[in-house]
């Protein structure tokens, strides 16, 4: 296997799970795609304490972080845990995204709102354009500050 070419630029990703979910698959895909788009990952694994995502976050300064969920209960965990990145001032304005599985209801549409008004800078759902909407809102991430959003990707179904 051969290590991808970083971006010269490129800020680390933080890849993490939600403290409820111990699938360790999804957080695996997730760093090796990020890692073949240009970036470096510290991936956090499954089952991450809300304090150790923020304290690892505090810490490394990530350009993005990424939190994937498959176990249907993300959209629960995702509330608390970007309630508590927004509220760390030096990872305010840090984009966060989150994905997978968020609930159990099979509704795939219904956490989107919620999340971004949490503070979410995406939602990528399982289904549709979901690994493209991804890759496109990873693409904009400047090397310093919020990336550029688009309406496709702040409202997508995807899975991240």
């Amino acid at each position: 296997m051969t290590t991808p070419d970083l971006l010269p630029t490129a800020p680390t990703v933080v890849v993490s799970g939600v403290a409820s979910d111990s699938h360790t698959w999804n957080l695996v895909f997730l760093q090796l795609l990020v890692e073949e788009l240009g970036y470096p990952v510290v991936n956090l694994g499954p089952c991450v304490p809300d304090e150790v995502l923020v304290e690892r976050c505090r810490h490394l300064r990530p350009g993005l972080v990424v939190i994937g969920t498959v176990n249907g209960h993300g959209g629960q965990d995702a509330l608390r845990v970007i309630e508590r990145l927004r509220g760390v001032p030096e990872l305010a304005a840090t984009p966060v995204v989150i994905g997978g599985k968020l609930g159990v209801s099979g509704d795939v549409s219904r956490h989107t709102p919620a999340l971004l008004a949490a503070g979410f800078d995406a939602v990528f759902e399982d289904g549709g354009e979901a690994i493209a909407d991804f890759r496109r809102f990873v693409h904009a991430i400047p090397p310093a500050g919020r990336p550029a959003l688009s309406g496709a990707a702040q409202g997508s179904e995807a899975t991240a």
